[in-house]
């Protein structure tokens, strides 16, 4: 099935665009009032409903307002009486709002204050009761049709190839969880370590043929056939990401064996040894699960190993408004059951399941580092406003994953009828995936 022409594939026909704008709410004006009573209340009431998290509030004229339950070790300062009001509306929307346009500003560690609150919000959400958590919904995630898909991808990805270069590892450009054998590898090493990882558990062997879905900036199809010596074919439909996959396989001298194919996954043609995709689950939408399924099992040969790597949830859970609005749109992390689902769909046997959430989190914190000191960079190719906002999601992102909020699941399975199979895992750890330095 070929896509026809949207409005998307129009999007994508255009350069890279250097003036992205989030399309979050107009600053309200600040004001010298003093707060009401009922406003000092909304504070206090919402800092119960947080379940009294080490947190102080400083409003527009200075004073301050505490839980007085727990020490606070943060303070969150509200620039006018309007930014509270859209806070107490709803906090998962409006605390990534505020922080991007300057009008909630935080005193310690953004990473610290938002793992504080995922734990505070966590457990006092069990008390909620109905009519707030109406209130404070998330909302479902938005479409992922093929037609659709090709938009929320341009969102995300193709902002361009210069702002990722900024802040990922300098490797194989990869924007997915690295693998960290030991805590004192760096990015690039941990990154490695991942792809290497995974051609391990594909059991890959020279002249074999590979097809992943979702390929980033090629790196793993790159590192595949230089390592070890596999036919790729790897979609993707950002034209961003491909151009650069295509410069480096060029450079490298591996074009002859990997072919980047813009199209959706949807479209994969061909049957292979391997399938493996690593990040992209997460924009496939549960509702094509059963078609993520059926596609892997027509593309795979009756000895092929599949592997999944995707951010997931412990429970099903909708992903957070502010993100999936400003940030992913159409992101739906899985549970491990909707996981399971897809293999259970295919017919699939499950032969392991690796959770690396913390591995995730140390990324994202090398990612952090980074970001933080090329942000004059980054606020020069977009704005002020789109930088906030990217730390704001790169803080959220690690203390998701340090809460717990958020796992990191690598999965691979195989058609339920073969036998082809190694009896342990010992070939994962014959060796350290990471080298010695690069």
């Amino acid at each position: 099935m070929r896509q026809s022409t949207t409005k998307a594939d129009t999007l994508q026909e255009q350069p890279s665009n250097r003036t992205h704008k989030l399309s979050a709410p107009v600053p309200g004006e600040s004001t010298d009032r003093q707060p009401h009573s009922y406003e000092r209340w909304l504070i206090a009431k919402l800092l119960r409903m947080a379940g009294n998290p080490p947190v102080r509030f400083q409003l527009w004229n200075d004073e301050i307002i505490e839980s007085t339950s727990n020490a606070a070790n943060f303070t969150l300062r509200l620039t006018d009486p309007k930014a509270l009001y859209q806070l107490v509306s709803n906090p998962n929307l409006a605390f990534g709002d505020l922080y991007s346009s300057g009008r909630l500003k935080v005193e310690g560690d953004l990473s610290d204050l938002m793992t504080a609150l995922y734990r505070a919000v966590h457990k006092a959400k069990q008390q909620w009761p109905k009519w707030l958590e109406a209130i404070w919904r998330n909302h479902n995630p938005r479409s992922t049709s093929v037609s659709d898909a090709k938009d929320n991808i341009h969102h995300h990805y193709d902002l361009g190839n210069e702002f990722y270069q900024l802040w990922l590892d300098h490797a194989e450009m990869q924007y997915t969880c690295a693998y960290y054998e030991s805590p004192d590898l760096t990015l690039e090493q941990a990154q490695l370590a991942k792809l290497e990882h995974v051609c391990r558990k594909l059991r890959l062997q020279p002249g074999q043929t590979v097809v992943e879905a979702g390929c980033g900036w090629g790196g793993l199809a790159r590192y595949m056939a230089r390592q070890y010596g596999v036919k790729v074919h790897a979609y993707n439909i950002s034209r961003e990401q491909l151009a650069f996959a295509r410069e480096e396989a060029e450079k490298q001298g591996l074009s002859h064996l990997i072919k980047y194919i813009e199209d959706d996954y949807r479209n994969i043609e061909g049957q292979y040894d391997a399938f493996v995709s690593i990040g992209m689950l997460e924009h496939v939408g549960k509702d094509h699960y059963d078609e993520m399924a059926q596609v892997i099992r027509c593309s795979l040969k009756p000895s092929g190993m599949a592997l999944l790597h995707s951010i997931g949830r412990n429970r099903p859970m909708l992903m957070n408004a502010w993100i999936e609005k400003r940030i992913f749109p159409g992101a739906y992390p899985p549970s491990i059951g909707e996981f399971m689902g897809i293999c259970e769909s295919g017919d699939f046997s499950v032969l392991d399941v690796e959770n690396l959430r913390l591995h995730y989190a140390a990324t994202l914190h090398h990612w952090m580092e980074r970001f933080e000191s090329v942000q004059d960079q980054v606020t020069d190719l977009y704005d002020a406003h789109f930088t906030r906002a990217w730390h704001m999601y790169l803080a959220g992102s690690i203390a998701a994953f340090r809460a717990g909020s958020l796992q990191l699941f690598q999965v691979v399975f195989t058609h339920g009828d073969n036998n082809n199979l190694l009896p342990t895992r010992g070939h994962l750890y014959s060796s350290p995936a990471a080298p010695a330095s690069c």
